[in-house]
């Protein structure tokens, strides 16, 4: 008999589309539904941009190269 699998917990994930003062645009920015926590009064806007800041200035220090500043971000 073969045993059934656990189910493990599905990622809660909200989407962001960004773009860049440069022109650029990305879409499907995953941000974790854990990081837009609002008790602490913050929009979630505001607590997406700090997560997505941050996950950029990680890429570009693995790539060595920056990525132009926010210009907006639009949840999906």
């Amino acid at each position: 008999m073969s045993r059934k699998k656990p189910k493990g917990k599905s990622a809660a994930f909200r989407a962001f589309n960004v773009n860049y003062e440069d022109g650029t645009q990305t879409s499907n920015r995953r941000v974790s539904s854990e990081l837009l926590d609002e008790s602490f009064g913050d929009a979630v806007l505001d607590l997406a941009r700090t997560a997505i800041e941050d996950q950029d200035n990680e890429i570009a220090q693995r790539s060595g190269q920056r990525r132009a500043k926010i210009k907006s971000i639009v949840p999906i």
